[in-house]
Parts: structure tokens; C-alpha cells; sequence
């Protein structure tokens, strides 16, 4: 079975290449997502991704959040949504804040996966929350 390309990349959200730089971004050979040097680094550009849209858009709920990551233009939104809420544990339209941060890593968690196909590995995504500061514990 081939490797996922998120887990080839250290990107386990296939987050697409745009202007933003991310702590731990490389260049890459993926025209269409980024690269990150690290596991861990590619969950802290989630987290810092998902903090954005917290802050500057309001997306605080996993309903929310899918809509604007996952459009329907794009993906099964709807399954999206399904899917991180089942292995979340966290209803779609539970409000979020910014301290919610035992819940964005269930959250980033079953992206993970809906990316990827594999579970993810929960150490990893722990790492990638301590390298950030914009979501927090409470």
C-alpha cells in the first residue's frame, strides 16, 4: 500500500500551498501542498490553521470549521463533518474557543485520519500542539 501523501508530506491535513510560511515548512516536490520537516510541524500548522479560523472567521464549531476546509465544491462536506465529529467524540455544532485545546486534538486527530486513511499518531499531534501558543488547555 502506498503512504498516504499527508504522512510523505508531514502534512496531515494536506494543507495547500498558499502565502503563509509555517515554522517547519520546506520545499517540497508536491505542486499542490505543503511540506513540512516534521510530523509534529505539520500539526502545529493545523493548529495554527484551525486558531485562524477561530479568531479571523469565526469557525468555532467542527460544522463550521468543515464547511470552510472541506468545502462542498470540493469534498463530501457532510460526510467531513460526520466522520470528525464520530471520532472526536465532539458534536458538530459544540462551540470552540481558543481553550479548547483537549478538543481541537481530538479534532485535528479524526482529520487526520478523514485525510489520510490511518489513524494518527496521538504523541505526534501532542508535539505538534506544543510547538504552538494560539490554542490553548484551559
Amino acid at each position: 500500500m502506498k503512504t498516504p501523501r499527508g504522512i510523505r508530506n508531514n502534512n496531515p491535513l494536506n494543507i495547500r500551498h498558499s502565502a503563509d510560511v509555517f515554522q517547519g515548512e520546506m520545499k517540497g516536490n508536491d505542486k499542490a501542498f505543503k511540506t513540512f520537516s516534521s510530523m509534529p510541524y505539520g500539526y502545529r500548522a493545523a493548529f495554527v490553521t484551525l486558531h485562524t479560523y477561530l479568531t479571523k472567521y469565526g469557525l468555532n464549531t467542527i460544522e463550521k470549521i468543515m464547511t470552510r476546509f472541506a468545502p462542498p465544491s470540493e469534498n463530501n462536506t457532510g460526510a467531513y463533518i460526520a466522520t470528525v465529529a464520530k471520532y472526536s467524540g465532539i458534536a458538530a455544532d459544540e462551540a470552540l474557543t481558543a481553550t479548547s485545546g483537549d478538543k481541537y486534538i481530538l479534532i485535528v486527530s479524526a482529520m487526520s485520519f478523514v485525510e489520510n486513511g490511518v489513524h494518527a499518531d496521538i504523541s505526534q499531534i501532542k508535539a505538534g500542539f506544543n510547538l504552538q501558543t494560539k490554542i490553548t488547555m484551559k
